[in-house]
């Protein structure tokens, strides 16, 4: 079955109305015939099953068939600002992030960044990088459609997460299991949460500088040093794990993460 994302304005009186992008793909690309089912998602909790009842001149109507609820999605939005690593890393990073669960990824070029975009190649990766994050969504049975939005620099990036409720930032040089730990663990559903991650080589002192003006908290990832397309995947199926745990009501009694 055929799965689209649509925005909740779309989706009136028992019916859903496909636009753009997508009702050109339905109709010339993937052919869907009338009377055909289809899974649509309305970036809510809400996974609809419908049919499709005609085309007009712009657009697709559905009728709706059932709707189910579901809790697919983590009770916080976790934003992972990814340092631009090399070559297809980023393509790499971006599908996993979206199947552990992140509402957005935000590329940032660091000072060791190596890959250098100007904005004709930016607009192309985004693009590239944007489709890669829906085949993702679809394949993983998310109800959200993750963004891949604009490149940012250090110090955007870090006025940007001043907005979130968390904002960690993992350091190789960073120590002390027992405080990360401490940190990640007062994570509740509901909070907003920003994790910056490093590019190949990690970050300048002057970076973690600018990070700490702005709140963010210093983690250890352990003892090892990890890869940045290891890395941001590593904290966030932590982050996964103690969200859904305690969405689910199975945390330990104290609060702690099992």
């Amino acid at each position: 079955m055929h799965h689209f994302f649509v925005d909740r304005s779309q989706v009136k009186d028992g019916t859903i109305y496909i636009e753009g992008s997508d009702f050109n793909h339905m109709k010339n690309v993937l052919r869907i015939r009338q009377g055909e089912k289809l899974k649509i998602s309305d970036g809510g909790n809400a996974a609809y099953t419908c049919a499709l009842g005609e085309y007009k001149e712009h657009m697709a109507v559905c009728t709706i068939l059932g709707k189910e609820e579901s809790y697919v999605e983590l009770p916080s939005e976790i934003y992972l600002f990814q340092g631009l690593p090399k070559a297809d890393k980023m393509e790499l990073i971006i599908q996993k992030a979206v199947e552990l669960g992140v509402t957005a990824v935000i590329p940032v070029m660091t000072s060791r960044s190596v890959v250098k975009l100007d904005k004709k190649k930016e607009e192309s990766r985004l693009k590239r990088w944007n489709s890669i994050a829906e085949s993702a969504a679809k394949q993983s049975g998310r109800l959200v459609l993750p963004k891949v939005e604009q490149v940012l620099s250090f110090q955007e990036a870090a006025v940007r997460m001043e907005a979130l409720t968390h904002r960690l930032i993992p350091y190789e040089l960073c120590e002390g299991m027992e405080e990360t730990r401490r940190r990640i663990s007062k994570i509740q559903p509901g909070d907003s949460i920003g994790m910056m991650i490093g590019p190949e080589g990690g970050f300048e002192k002057e970076e973690i500088a600018c990070a700490l003006e702005h709140g963010m908290e210093p983690i250890t990832l352990g003892g090892r040093i990890l890869r940045t397309e290891t890395a941001g995947m590593s904290l966030l199926s932590v982050l996964m794990f103690l969200l859904d745990q305690r969405q689910s009501g199975e945390e330990k009694t104290d609060g702690s993460i099992s």
